[in-house]
C-alpha cells in the first residue's frame, strides 16, 4: 500500500516540468532481498508483495503501473529476488531535474543506502536522525515535493509524535506534501492522532488504511496506513479504487478491509 500510493503522489507530483524533492526521512537500507535469511525466516512478504503477482482488473492495474514499473526496472538492474524499499521506489520515478534525500540513523543501515544509492547523481544519502532531518531540510529551495515519514515504532509514543511533527513540519513548509506511515494495531490510538490532525491541521489531509486482519485484536500487526497531507486532489478517487482490491488480495482469515477518509480542512 505504502509504495504504491507512494509512486501514485509522485507521478502526480511530475504533471508539472519544474523539478521537485522527496526527502526520505527514515530509508532503511532502500533495496531487500526476498532470499535473504530474514525474509525468508519471517516469510511476510509471500502474504505481501507475494500475492501481487497475478494482476488486478485493468482498472487497478492502472493505478498500479507506476509501481509494477519501478520495481521491473529495480529487479532489472539487481536481480529477481529483490525488493525495493521507498528509496528503491523514489529512485526509479525521480525525473533527471527531480532531487531525493534519503535519511538513515542505524549505522550499518547507512551504510549499505549509501552505497547503493549516493553515487546517483540526483541522489544524496545523509547519516542523521529522521526527525531532525524531518525540520532541518525543509522547505526545499525546489519548493515542491514530498516528505516521507516511516520510523520504525520501536519506542512508545511514535505514532503520537508522528502527528506533533507532521504539524510542526506543516506550519515551516504549509505547501509541502507530507506522507506518515503507521502500522495498525490498535485502532484507538490511531483514532486519536487521526482526530488531533482534523482538529488542528491548517491543510487538507486524508487518512488511507489497509486491514487484512480484524482490528478488534490490539495485541497483532492488522493492518498499515498513511496520513497524507496536502494529497494530489486525485489520490482519493484512486485509493478508493485500489484499497479495496488490495484488501480482498492480501486479507488473512477472510477478512480484509480499509478506510478512506478527509481530515483537515476542505481541499
Amino acid at each position: 500500500m505504502k509504495h504504491a500510493l507512494l509512486a501514485r503522489i509522485l507521478i502526480y507530483l511530475q504533471r508539472k516540468e519544474t523539478p521537485l524533492r522527496v526527502i526520505d526521512t527514515h530509508a532503511g537500507i532502500g533495496l531487500y532481498d526476498l532470499t535473504a535469511d530474514e525474509a525468508e525466516r519471517t516469510g511476510e512478504w509471500v502474504e505481501g508483495v507475494g500475492r501481487l503477482q497475478e494482476l488486478f482488473s485493468p482498472q487497478v492495474e492502472e493505478i498500479l503501473a507506476p509501481y509494477r514499473q519501478a520495481i521491473a526496472e529495480v529487479q532489472a538492474r539487481h536481480g529477481k529476488t529483490i525488493y525495493p524499499g521507498s528509496p528503491g521506489i523514489v529512485r526509479e520515478l525521480l525525473r533527471r531535474q527531480d532531487r531525493g534525500v534519503f535519511v538513515e540513523l542505524h549505522p550499518a543501515d547507512y551504510e549499505v543506502l549509501n552505497e547503493a544509492f549516493n553515487e546517483v547523481s540526483n541522489l544524496k544519502v545523509m547519516h542523521l536522525n529522521g526527525w531532525t532531518a524531518l525540520h532541518s531540510l525543509i522547505p526545499p529551495k525546489e519548493k515542491r515535493g514530498l516528505v516521507l515519514i516511516d520510523p520504525p515504532y520501536e519506542k512508545t509514543g511514535e505514532l503520537e509524535r508522528l502527528g506533533t511533527e507532521l504539524l510542526t513540519a506543516l506550519k515551516k513548509w504549509p505547501t509541502g506534501v507530507y506522507a506518515g506511515w503507521y502500522p495498525i494495531k490498535d485502532v484507538a490510538s490511531v483514532d486519536a492522532v487521526a482526530a488531533r490532525l482534523n482538529e488542528e491541521s491548517s491543510r487538507p489531509g486524508l487518512r488511507l488504511e489497509l486491514y487484512v486482519d480484524d482490528p478488534r485484536d490490539p495485541s497483532r500487526l492488522n493492518g498499515s496506513g498513511l496520513f497524507v497531507i496536502n494529497p494530489p486532489w486525485s489520490l482519493k478517487d484512486e485509493a478508493e479504487i485500489l484499497l479495496p482490491a488490495l484488501a480482498e488480495r492480501l486479507s488473512r482469515s477472510g477478512f480484509g478491509a480499509y478506510r478512506c477518509e478527509a481530515f483537515g480542512p476542505p481541499a
